[in-house]
């Protein structure tokens, strides 16, 4: 199983509509992706590990899908849509990182 995350890194006086990205960005994203996406999850971002300072992320999405190759099937037609999206919620570019899930 393989894990694609979408990181928004955390920036003063920049805009995350945590709302939009759960309500409306999450599920279009699923509902294009159909059965190759296996699950998500959405973490927002609180704080870095010293207490009262900024987190490093505003934002993680994360993807689930049997396989690197399974992900690229289902998201390369429809990358230029999902990704188009992102203004609606946020101007902050993600960093995406595909990571294989051990445990």
């Amino acid at each position: 199983m393989i894990k694609v995350s979408v990181l928004y890194p955390h920036s003063e006086g920049t805009r995350f509509d945590m709302e939009y990205y759960c309500e409306r960005h999450i599920p279009m994203v699923r509902q294009k992706l159909g059965a190759a996406c296996k699950g998500v999850s959405v973490d927002q971002g609180m704080s870095g590990p010293a207490p009262g300072s900024p987190p490093m992320y505003a934002a993680i999405g994360h993807l689930l899908f049997d396989s690197v190759g399974a992900f690229q099937l289902a998201f390369a037609p429809l990358s230029a849509e999902i990704m188009a999206d992102i203004r609606n919620y946020t101007e902050i570019r993600p960093v995406i990182q595909v990571s294989e899930v051990k445990l």
